[in-house]
């Protein structure tokens, strides 16, 4: 019982983080080709929020990655490093059950 709740958060978890790059990146590329403007006080909100939940994780790998000029492969990591995650978390689960101490 109590495992199911703690692999249903990591799950959801990863899900809306993985959600979150997503939006980040199309916010980022609207506002950069002048579909959206930041002086709108919501537009603002919303890009300041995504912006606070994924830099975190954007930041060290800017760090490790070669400058690619314009291109930004930090949230195509970030997401394959997610969607692993995500993997690792059903593997655990399935060999909790194969060994019997996961019902």
């Amino acid at each position: 019982m109590f495992l199911d709740v703690v692999f249903y958060l990591a799950g959801a978890v990863l899900d809306l983080l993985w959600w979150a790059v997503v939006l980040a990146v199309i916010v980022q590329l609207l506002t950069q080709f002048g579909v959206l403007d930041t002086r709108n006080r919501f537009v603002w909100t919303v890009a300041d929020f995504l912006y606070r939940i994924t830099e975190p994780l954007f930041r060290p790998l800017r760090r490790i990655l070669p400058n690619l000029g314009p291109v930004d492969i930090a949230p195509l990591v970030v997401l394959l490093l997610i969607s692993a995650a995500k993997l690792l978390l059903g593997a655990i689960i399935n060999s909790l059950i194969r060994s019997g101490l996961y019902f």
